[in-house]
């Protein structure tokens, strides 16, 4: 959405950013009567912060199973938040966003397991050590078992991200990128339609396709778009 990212506040003057805290409310006095002041910008990128310090305790004194509704409702919550565009800067997609996809998934695949294994519930208890501070495990650590969580959690998030960056497009045009991002727009339906069933080596290509936008269009680097254009041509 467009808003204008500096406030003022009527009741005290305080001037703050919107961008920084995503709030109308006065930092200074608490007053929820403020105006908007300066030009309107595109900005998705509400305060997401991911703290899942409770969930790893509940873990250690519990089970997986145990812990998975709160953490998938804490985890829903910040994917839901999370946005690339702050103040009409267009942000790269980082792993912690990717990390909180896959955990989202896999812990519901361990979940609903009647036997996980123990690699699955310490791949589980791998992601959720390092999710919130965007650490994600090494392709190789992924069980066979949870590459198709793996591959649908990352579609997820390339999606959301491709949301971002078609918006971003509608006030920067590039038709060369506009072109690229429909092409990746059609491996992710197809990911979609397989429910996730592709190799880790993909889901890592497209991760660097998105990034790889995103270099071009921030850095106008035209070897970032070549490079991303190679890697879809190559899945085909």
């Amino acid at each position: 959405m467009e808003i204008r990212g500096d406030r003022e506040c009527k009741d005290c003057g305080r001037r703050w950013s919107y961008y920084e805290t995503g709030s109308v409310s006065c930092p200074n006095c608490g007053s929820m009567r403020s105006v908007g002041v300066g030009d309107r910008k595109h900005h998705t990128a509400a305060q997401a912060t991911l703290d899942l310090s409770k969930h790893r305790s509940a873990v250690g004194d519990g089970t997986i199973r145990d812990a998975a509704p709160a953490l998938k409702s804490d985890l829903r919550e910040y994917v839901r938040k999370v946005g690339y565009i702050h103040g009409g800067e267009l942000l790269p997609l980082d792993d912690a966003s990717l990390a909180a996809h896959e955990l989202l998934h896999a812990v519901d695949v361990v979940a609903r397991s009647n036997r996980p294994t123990d690699d699955e519930q310490l791949f589980v208890i791998d992601l959720l050590r390092g999710a919130d501070e965007g650490t994600r495990p090494d392709p190789t650590s992924v069980p066979n078992s949870l590459a198709d969580a793996r591959g649908l959690a990352y579609a997820n998030a390339i999606e959301a991200y491709h949301h971002d960056l078609t918006t971003w497009l509608d006030e920067h045009p590039d038709p060369e990128a506009r072109t690229t991002l429909g092409t990746l727009s059609n491996h992710l339906k197809r990911v979609e339609a397989l429910e996730g069933d592709i190799s880790i080596s993909e889901s890592e290509t497209l991760v660097d396709v998105a990034r790889g936008i995103h270099t071009y269009l921030t850095e106008d680097d035209l070897d970032a778009l070549a490079s991303a254009r190679d890697q879809l041509s190559a899945l085909l």
